[in-house]
């Protein structure tokens, strides 16, 4: 099978053929004819295998009629919509429609938060006929009342499992309330759970379901490893495999910003070249990271899960989870990032004692073992103390040990008068090392009972009356 058996506008065919595609992937084959035709879909397949251009292609085509140039903003009124979790994803997304339609007259564009709305304003204002969007930053766009939705044909929601897990679920009822009754729907993710299903039904009509693999599964020429490592020797792990493998391109994933931002702080005090992306960097930051990265100018890109949705590298060699997902799911996202369009890769896992069960529960959801190895030549040696009281006790003992060695070489121990180690005894003191200053006057003979040498040790004796 070939793009022009599904009938293609010749101006997509030539953006595919310059693209260098020649067949349509599983997805795509089984996804293009069924939108064409106008039907609901309720799409999933294993990230990376084009799902994108699956729901696109169509859309330029469906769109093709009614195509025009011009500069009046009410002869491009919204008939796309397409939602996206994160502002990568929209921006892959966005990238995919402009390439495909690059010689059509359709205008499309990316709107997302996290950067000034006005750019944005004054191109949905001007008209666009796809609009791709983060649920947030549209709700913003419809307060702004820079955009209408009441002419879209085409609803999508990309990556839908994610949707729910981010909580977007009352914004895109929002949303979908401004829609028109009648409309196509289609519904695209990764993975499928019950609670994906259940949502599903509230929104597509008789979807036909597309399933190209068995659920949740990953790509089969990707490899899967693990090595058992304690926490406060991770880094010194992925510094040894990084140099003892030649890896010179790895997405490492990291399950919090400041971690993430700590460990590539560390890689390049190392002498590695590495640089962090997520959610707190602004969207500059993070579009100037990826670049750098794209082009080989830094070779470890640390990341949270930010970064697991709408990255697509082209032969990305390597994906390392330098701290496992909580959520199985995400795993299969993260190493989606490798092994893409039916390329070879390696998916590297590190997991601690306590890290154990969300392993298990990964190789459940994925119904697959992955191997355990242990890392050639490595020597399991901590680059940092952990701090973690009552979870590492062998690092807190190194700890111990090492801060008693440095307190030892660095203090000078003086030599203890034997006297202060003695019990108390009433009346007992030190010997004097000299014979006692005198004014002049004999000292005063010592009185009192044994209760008055307890109240002199005390405080002294009461004043006699």
């Amino acid at each position: 099978m070939s793009f022009d058996s599904f009938g293609l506008d010749p101006l997509i065919l030539k953006a595919i053929a310059e693209e260098g595609y020649t067949e349509p992937t599983p997805i795509q084959a089984q996804a293009i004819p069924v939108v064409l035709q106008g039907g609901d879909v309720m799409g999933a397949a294993q990230t990376g295998t084009g799902k994108t251009a699956g729901f696109t292609l169509p859309i330029l085509q469906m769109l093709a009629p009614v195509q025009n140039a011009s500069p009046s903003p009410a002869r491009h009124p919204v008939r796309a919509l397409i939602l996206l979790p994160t502002r990568e994803l929209a921006l892959q997304v966005a990238e995919s429609v402009a390439t495909y339609g690059k010689y059509m007259q359709i205008r499309s564009t990316c709107v997302f938060g996290g950067v000034d709305i006005a750019p944005q304003l004054k191109i949905v204002r001007a008209g666009v006929e796809v609009l791709i969007a983060t649920p947030g930053r549209l709700l913003d766009h419809i307060e702004h009342k820079s955009v209408n939705l009441g002419q879209v044909q085409i609803l999508v929601l990309d990556e839908a499992d994610r949707m729910l897990d981010m909580g977007f679920m009352p914004d895109i009822k929002r949303i979908i309330a401004l829609l028109p009754a009648k409309r196509q729907n289609l519904l695209f993710s990764a993975t499928f759970s019950e609670e994906i299903k259940r949502l599903a039904g509230g929104i597509l009509r008789n979807p036909k379901l597309i399933e190209v693999a068995r659920r949740n599964a990953t790509a089969d020429k990707v490899r899967q490893v693990a090595y058992p490592v304690a926490s406060d020797e991770k880094r010194a792990l992925l510094q040894h495999l990084v140099r003892d493998k030649g890896i010179k391109q790895a997405i490492v994933f990291s399950n919090t910003k400041l971690g993430t931002a700590r460990l590539a702080r560390h890689l390049e005090q190392q002498g590695l070249k590495a640089d962090a992306i997520h959610g707190d960097k602004s969207q500059s930051e993070r579009i100037a990271a990826l670049d750098k990265f794209k082009s080989g100018e830094i070779e470890l890109l640390i990341a949270t899960d930010v970064a697991a949705r709408g990255l697509d590298i082209q032969e990305m060699p390597c994906v390392i989870n330098y701290e496992l997902p909580h959520a199985p799911e995400d795993y299969v996202h993260r190493i989606g990032r490798t092994g893409r369009a039916g390329a070879e890769g390696d998916a590297i896992s590190f997991y601690s004692p306590e890290e154990e069960k969300y392993l298990l529960d990964i190789e459940k959801l994925i119904k697959v073992k992955i191997e355990r190895v242990a890392a050639r030549g490595f020597e399991p040696v901590a680059d940092e103390p952990s701090f973690h009281a009552g979870r590492h006790e062998r690092s807190r003992g190194r700890f111990d040990r090492e801060s008693t060695s440095r307190h030892t070489r660095n203090t000078k121990i003086e030599k203890i008068d034997p006297w202060f180690l003695k019990p108390y005894e009433e009346g007992s003191a030190p010997a004097a090392a000299g014979p006692p200053k005198t004014d002049g006057n004999p000292p005063p003979a010592a009185t009192g009972t044994k209760k008055a040498g307890v109240g002199a040790l005390l405080g002294g004796l009461a004043k006699k009356t």
